[in-house]
């Protein structure tokens, strides 16, 4: 059973954007069936997903099962409105393989895309785009050791658009083209997607598989496959895999959105009917168990990433019928390893040998029931590490916890999952598909957020959880095969054997006194000022919003609404962001994301504040935007006090912990190695300053840099801008006005008075264009490489409506980008073209293509790239492919305008610049009335030869070769 539903969104949909689209029967409740259909002639109740279960069934899903053996599942529910969520799930992935076989079902789920019997090559994805669905993200499909995966979520749905679509499915599963010629088309962009993985961390990974799994399928059979069999794959091979693998006995399809479910199940059936099984349905693979006599240790030298330690216990998984009692007893497991990471947690903070360690549980692909521990030390003194972490584990063993420790983890359980029922109605389709599917995968049930709930208060009314019971199963879940891999950035050729001495210490007594739970109250908060008074109340016209402003200045953006039940979101917004810290040198500015809300309010630390608001929705993130740094969070009705009270506490009083900064800098220190171990890494660590010609606000610090960070240079900077104004105040939400306004008042609105900065924002400049790229190097593999071209644009508020054309003509470019050079060059996995405009700067905006290559490729990539810019500089684009792109586009406006962080994000600084009010409303008209004119003057205008900037990333020995050759050049 899924017990922990994921973050639902609110369905909150505004007329101003959009006219309501055509849905099927878009309504809060099933509607009747049509055409003869009914639930009983369609559905059999409580359903299949339930047979040996005695949790109760989740009335709103519907269950039945076609003469053909295939099953399905389907619910009503319009979050989105007029969405439909489609999943499609084959009962095989890469544990089905043979050795001769290995990469076929994750080859098969590309090809299956690619066109089927009735369907050309290429055009089930130029429907799906017709329909409003966007490449990537609605259209997509994942392999798993034990599952493929084929996922659609289409918008504005129609019964004729959904019929369509289960048609082009079915014809996927049932059909696919698996002829040579789609195989050979196919075939490099599986192996470009294997070649753009980022080697150190596939060795890694690869080390971790083979090691913990030794003796099983899973040790080595990755989705990816190997590039041996892949290349030696032929029609008649993969139509064979297909044959035994892809059939109704071995599928379920998951329907959910805004649809009647009898026309759904209605649909299912006459779409997936007629499909037929070839040959004799197969036994399910043998993954085998855990064998114990396989090596327990093993380590790998890898100076790509920083040291890294990853212990596992691991048990043969076992199917279990999914009750009542086995959810409680799990949930006891769960609770006794998330007490052990608060432990671990506290020592980290408090200055330990290692960075961050966690335990976690989880039954890996139906092989192994593991507990498995992750730990990042710091530095390279990683024995030190692993002693510390296994003396926790092991006082946990030996020592059973209080009863207040356990009452607070409870109290986290019991809100995270009491949110879920509160929040169910706001429950996005696409997380109800993904949930089942997920329960499928793992032979176990779904339901009710309510149900859930009662399972867990059941086992507090029958106190199980008590010191005894949490210590017996702390025993339990690290009694197993013990493994264990290390990963060191230099060669050790003793490092396995020090791994195993270290896990045969004797690790009792190391981990000292537990530390007792400090009682903690909000009223050891920092004292703020009286209620601020409101001077004025003004509603924003046609948005159902008001601003409000308190007499130290505070502005409030204010939208009450009851479309997500019992959430509220809060953005405080301070200061001038970006445009606020110094260009001309290197600042702390980068610890703030680790170090800045960690380091306490007042005399409060981090561990107090996590005390304090156990059991409740609060928290805080902090963010830098554009022209604005900002404190954020979501919490409930009832919290919205309180979590008002924490921010401002943080901006009144804030606490100067030195150990926060001292764990970034650790941090940075620990991963920068990491960042030239790839050429995406490379991208992460140098493309934003490099784009901005350097300017130290974007760049990434060196390590001596980072080295040099203090706690006093932390707070000598950040002190003052905690100071600044103006401030403004986003709550959107599940809250009456004047509550709302009330608890600001008290809060925000009654600190001091504060003024912005005057000092002028410093100017952004975009990088000269370069004849020739500037060429960045990686140490990992070298058939890897990366190549970046981009055009400067714009910024500001002011010329809005020319970011929404460039998004549009970035859709475009992406588009074509992907088609010739994936689809049919077969270079690059992922390539994609997008479009920065910086609201909030005045210039600094650009259009960007980007794709992983092989070194040799990257030529290519700039010809191709400057090509496709030319040709939509000098043509028009035709209709359907403008209708193709501004669909997608606005479709995803549409589902996005449906939740509150949307408005959030567009009105963010609203109430300081009314026109990005004026902008927000104008995004779909600005989308609709671009025209292949426009279009085409939109790339005149930025995408001119004389202004492009270029960039390559190749391996060192590549780069290396290449100065060669230049200095033989020019000798």
């Amino acid at each position: 059973m899924v017990v922990f539903p994921r973050a639902l969104r609110l369905s909150l949909l505004l007329s101003l954007l959009f006219a309501a689209p055509s849905t099927l029967d878009a309504q809060s409740t099933a509607p009747a069936p049509r055409d003869g259909a009914t639930a009983s002639s369609v559905f059999q109740q409580p359903g299949w997903l339930y047979e040996g279960s005695d949790i109760t069934p989740d009335p709103d899903w519907y269950f039945g099962t076609l003469p053909n053996g295939l099953r399905y599942a389907v619910r009503h529910n319009s979050v989105p409105p007029g969405q439909v969520s489609i999943r499609v799930r084959i009962d095989a992935g890469s544990l089905a393989e043979s050795e001769t076989e290995r990469g076929f079902a994750h080859l098969i789920e590309h090809l299956s895309f690619r066109g089927s019997k009735g369907v050309p090559d290429g055009e089930a994805r130029r429907i799906w785009q017709r329909l409003g669905a966007t490449f990537g993200s609605d259209t997509n499909a994942q392999t798993t050791p034990t599952q493929t995966v084929y996922q659609l979520d289409l918008p504005a749905a129609t019964e004729a658009s959904v019929g369509e679509s289960l048609r082009l499915l079915a014809g996927m599963m049932a059909a696919p083209n698996l002829d040579k010629a789609a195989l050979d088309a196919e075939r490099p962009v599986v192996l470009a997607e294997q070649r753009e993985q980022p080697g150190p961390q596939v060795k890694f990974s690869d080390l971790i598989r083979t090691t913990f799994f030794a003796g099983q399928p899973l040790a080595d059979r990755s989705p990816i496959g190997n590039i041996k069999t892949l290349e030696a794959a032929t029609p008649a091979a993969v139509q064979a895999f297909h044959d035994r693998w892809y059939r109704p006995s071995r599928t379920v399809v998951v329907l959910v959105g805004d649809i009647d479910p009898a026309l759904g199940g209605k649909l299912i059936m006459q779409h997936f009917g007629g499909w037929k099984g070839a040959g004799p349905d197969p036994a399910d693979p043998d993954f085998g168990t855990p064998d114990k006599t396989q090596p327990a240790g093993a380590a790998l030298a890898e100076p790509g990433l920083p040291t890294l330690v990853a212990l596992a216990t691991v048990r043969p998984w076992h199917f279990n019928q999914d009750t009542v009692i086995f959810n409680q007893k799990r949930m006891i497991d769960m609770l006794a390893a998330r007490i052990i990471n608060r432990r671990l947690e506290t020592r980290a903070r408090a200055g330990g040998s290692y960075i961050q360690a966690q335990v976690d549980l989880d039954d890996v692909s139906r092989s192994v029931n593991g507990t498995f521990v992750n730990i990042m030390p710091i530095g390279d003194d990683w024995e030190a590490a692993v002693r510390d972490v296994r003396a926790v584990i092991a006082d946990a063993m030996a020592n059973p916890p209080d009863q207040a420790e356990i009452d607070r983890a409870v109290a986290e359980f019991d809100s995270i999952m009491k949110q879920g029922v509160q929040t169910a109605a706001a429950e996005q389709g696409t997380d109800l598909a993904d949930m089942m599917v997920g329960a499928l995968d793992i032979r176990e049930t779904t339901t009710s957020a309510a149900t859930s709930y009662a399972i867990l208060t059941g086992a507090e009314d029958k106190k199980m959880f008590t010191p005894a019971s949490v210590l017996a199963s702390t025993a339990k879940i690290f009694d197993g095969i013990q493994r264990a891999v290390v990963s060191t950035r230099a060669p050790d050729a003793n490092a396995a054997a020090k791994l195993a001495a270290v896990m045969k210490e004797d690790v009792s007594g190391l981990a000292g006194k537990r530390k007792a739970l400090a009682a903690t109250a909000f009223s050891q908060l920092p004292a703020l000022g009286a209620p601020g008074k409101v001077v004025s109340r003004t509603a924003i016209a046609g948005l159902d919003m008001e601003q409000v402003t308190f007499a130290n200045g505070t502005r409030l953006l204010l939208f009450p609404n009851d479309a997500e039940a019992n959430r509220v979101y809060v953005n405080v917004r301070f200061g001038g962001g970006y445009n606020a810290l110094p260009a001309d040198r290197q600042t702390p500015a980068w610890a703030a994301d680790l170090a800045l809300v960690s380091s306490g309010i007042g005399k409060l630390g981090q561990d107090d504040l996590d005390a304090l608001t156990a059991g409740r929705r609060i928290g805080m993130d902090f963010g830098i935007d554009d022209d604005a740094f900002s404190l954020a969070a979501m919490t409930s009705p009832d919290d919205l006090a309180d979590q008002l009270k924490l921010i401002a506490g943080k901006l009144a009083a804030p606490g100067w912990d030195p150990n926060p900064v001292t764990r970034a800098r650790a941090v940075m220190l620990a991963g920068y190695p990491s960042l030239g171990g790839s050429p995406a890494g490379v991208l992460a660590r140098d493309l934003e300053g490099l784009l901005h010609n350097g300017d130290p606000r974007w760049t990434t610090p060196d390590p001596k840099t980072i080295s040099a960070l203090t706690p006093a240079s932390f707070r000598a900077l950040w002190e003052p801008l905690l100071r600044q104004g103006p401030i403004e105040v986003q709550v959107f939400g599940d809250i009456p006005a004047d509550q709302a306004i009330a608890e600001v008042a008290a809060t925000i609105g009654a600190l001091k008075p504060r003024t912005a900065s005057k000092a002028p924002a410093a100017p952004i400049a975009f990088p000269k264009h370069d004849m020739s790229p500037v060429v960045r190097t990686h140490s990992g593999p070298e058939n890897q490489a990366a190549a970046v071209i981009a055009w400067p644009t714009g910024g500001g508020v002011e010329q809005i409506a020319e970011s929404r054309r460039l998004d549009v003509l970035a859709a475009v470019f992406s588009d074509r980008l992907i088609d010739q050079l994936r689809s049919q060059a077969g270079v690059s996995y992922s390539p994609q073209v997008v479009s920065n405009w910086p609201v909030g700067l005045a210039s600094g905006g650009r259009l960007m293509a980007v794709g992983q290559v092989p070194p040799d490729k990257t030529a290519f990539f700039f010809e191709l790239a400057r090509k496709i810019a030319a040709d939509l500089a000098a043509t028009p684009i035709s209709e359907d492919e403008l209708q193709r792109t501004v669909g997608p586009l606005a479709q995803y406006v549409l589902r996005a305008s449906t939740g509150n962080q949307f408005w959030m994000q567009q009105l963010g600084g609203a109430t300081n610049d009314p026109r990005r009010i004026a902008a927000a409303r104008a995004i779909v008209g600005d989308l609709k009335a671009v025209t292949p004119a426009t279009l085409q003057a939109t790339a005149a205008r930025y995408l001119r030869p004389d202004k492009d900037w270029t960039m390559e990333v190749v391996p060192e020995k590549v780069a290396a070769a290449m100065k060669g050759a230049r200095t033989a050049d020019a000798g």
